[in-house]
């Protein structure tokens, strides 16, 4: 396995990997990775004679700095587990090499890896607008994330030049936007959506796990038991309001937790279903917090 941290490095490699016919594909990650995304890169290497994983933690998708500087940096770890299962190219690039230098009159606060602001990385000035597919759920709580999302994902798109790119379903608004973005900016790239992997008890895998405490981590299973009693709910008719009462009413026994939101939504519009639910393109959505450690996950069907 090959680890590149900069980008001429990496383009030259995959040119030549590309002039042998060979076919890419990518999975974009911010590292702390567990086996969910290792699922991802096992659908990759099922499909592509040589598989790209990035691992970058991407400041401008952050609103909270907080957030940033808590989110795990475990790069060694990361690689540890890659290599055996079969990665071929690690991208694990810093903020800088990623967007340049700072430029005078254009400092950011927030370093490559969110603890050094006297390292300092050129802030983008494009602006992503993704309409409505950015205004429910991620992108009302967390303004300005979807922009960075889309500023990374088509950057490094445009450094890898894949032929498939592989995304978990656990972020479906993340997905909902790729595939717009993908879609207007013309990327000849397949998209592939991974079903989401999940723990014992049904917590969906996730880097942010592992900021759990000890007594809360059996409490987080309390998400999956609210979405599996909302999709049987629906199934049996209730109408989403309803629906929505009663999940409210499931967090409130919880005291542990703090709900955020609770959708009912098209799986690819992400626009509220106020109607009776149909039962194919249907995902009920969430996001709770348990302590300090907000967790997203979803359901479709």
């Amino acid at each position: 396995m090959q680890i590149f941290h900069s980008i001429a490095e990496l383009r030259s490699y995959l040119r030549s990997q590309r002039q042998e016919g060979k076919t890419i594909g990518f999975v974009p990650t911010m590292g702390a990775l567990h086996e969910g995304h290792l699922s991802l890169i096992e659908a990759s290497k099922a499909q592509n004679d040589l598989t790209v994983c990035s691992i970058f933690v991407n400041p401008i998708q952050f609103n909270n700095p907080d957030d940033l500087s808590r989110y795990p940096r475990t790069l060694d770890a990361d690689c540890a587990m890659l290599a055996p299962a079969g990665c071929d190219v690690v991208f694990a690039p810093s903020a800088e090499e990623m967007y340049g230098p700072a430029q005078t009159s254009d400092r950011s606060s927030l370093s490559s890896d969110g603890s050094n602001p006297s390292v300092a990385y050129a802030k983008p000035i494009l602006k992503f607008d993704f309409g409505e597919l950015e205004r429910v759920m991620e992108g009302q709580f967390r303004p300005g994330h979807f922009n960075g999302v889309g500023i990374v994902v088509s950057k490094l798109f445009n450094i890898v030049q894949p032929d498939r790119t592989y995304f978990g379903q656990k972020d479906l608004q993340q997905v909902a936007v790729v595939r717009r973005m993908m879609i207007d900016l013309g990327f000849q790239i397949e998209l592939h959506p991974c079903p989401t992997l999940r723990e014992a008890d049904g917590l969906a895998m996730s880097s942010r796990n592992r900021n759990l405490t000890a007594e809360e981590r059996p409490l987080a299973s309390h998400i999956f038991k609210g979405l599996t009693l909302a999709k049987s709910l629906l199934l049996s008719g209730t109408p989403p309001s309803e629906v929505k009462q009663e999940i409210n009413l499931h967090f409130g026994k919880e005291p542990a937790f703090r709900l955020e939101y609770f959708e009912i939504v098209n799986a690819y519009t992400l626009q509220p279903i106020d109607s009776q639910a149909p039962e194919d393109q249907t995902a009920l959505c969430i996001a709770a917090y348990l302590g300090k450690v907000r967790l997203i996950d979803n359901l479709v069907f």
